[in-house]
């Protein structure tokens, strides 16, 4: 069995002093790597990812997770190879077929149909361990080659084919994770479900059964991979309490009356009780699950951090 990863999220900068100290203050509770989000508002993807390892000694960073429909494949294996090289090998590049039709109008890009974007992410995805494995540009490159300057490369040969920095595909819809499954070194388990005949972007949180059954699913189309990969769990929400039930009583009133406290406490994406209560539901959540890869938003970062130590 894997031994337990934490990360968490990032969603805003208010300054670098801040933001230094907070990567500083992640690394010091023990989590593992700290990621960035790729949606419009947010601070962009590498430079964060870049400033993060640049505050911190051990700290990996990554995306949880690009965009796919935002980025060209020669552009954002350029990006990422730089943010390799300058973090010493830290990356860890998360993939997602996007889900926020507003981005999309605001950038200017068309919103296609699910299984589109998600054709478009496999394709990136295939374009990209080609051109970390591959020649690249030297021949277009005339004043490079005539100095003997080396083209940038990722440090690390772990994913894409053994090509370039470990790949994270994130989702719940069956076509991301058959790509997940057949890609992806990390595979994320989101826990945010687009709701039936509501406008895209409109989530429900996922229920205990349905996360089993996505895992379930990724796991049979990973064939012979599903041990080799890390199952990842997005959390979206922790709460220290002495009284969880009371806790979950209060979430359904104000935020999932979709779902009974029963099914609150139970789902693998939300966290709550003391914090010796909820890192036996985080290593429980691994024995059930395999999650082996435990992600928070920022918001929660500091709710989670005195628990890791616990685990």
């Amino acid at each position: 069995m894997r031994d337990l990863r934490f990360g968490f999220n990032v969603f805003d900068i208010v300054s670098r002093d801040d933001f230094a100290e907070r990567c500083r203050r992640g690394e010091r509770y023990g989590y593992d790597v700290a990621l960035v989000p790729d949606h419009l508002g947010s601070p962009a993807p590498f430079p964060t990812m870049v400033a993060a390892a640049d505050a911190t000694e051990r700290l990996r960073v990554g995306a949880l997770v690009l965009n796919a429909g935002f980025w060209n494949a020669h552009l954002l294996a350029r990006e990422a190879a730089t943010a390799d090289r300058l973090t010493g090998g830290r990356v860890e590049l998360g993939l997602g077929a996007g889900h926020m039709k507003w981005e999309f109008d605001a950038a200017g890009i068309p919103w296609e149909p699910f299984g589109a974007r998600v054709e478009r992410m496999t394709g990136l995805i295939e374009e990209l361990g080609a051109l970390f494995g591959g020649d690249g540009y030297e021949r277009h490159r005339p004043v490079a080659k005539f100095f003997g300057l080396a083209e940038t490369a990722p440090v690390q040969r772990a994913g894409f084919g053994g090509s370039g920095p470990p790949l994270l595909v994130g989702g719940t819809g069956d076509a991301v994770l058959r790509a997940a499954a057949r890609h992806a070194d990390i595979v994320g388990i989101a826990g945010a479900y687009q709701m039936k005949g509501e406008p895209p972007g409109t989530f429900r949180l996922g229920t205990a059964e349905e996360a089993a059954e996505r895992v379930r699913f990724a796991r049979e189309h990973a064939g012979d991979r599903a041990e080799r990969i890390e199952w990842n769990v997005l959390v979206q929400h922790v709460q220290v309490t002495s009284d969880r039930r009371a806790e979950a009583g209060r979430m359904r009133a104000e935020r999932l009356p979709y779902m009974t406290v029963e099914e609150i406490l139970d789902t693998p994406f939300v966290l709550l009780g003391t914090e010796a209560q909820i890192a036996e539901q985080i290593r429980e959540r691994r024995e059930r699950y395999g999650f082996s890869y435990v992600t928070v938003h920022s918001p929660f970062m500091d709710v989670l951090g005195p628990v890791i130590e616990r685990v």
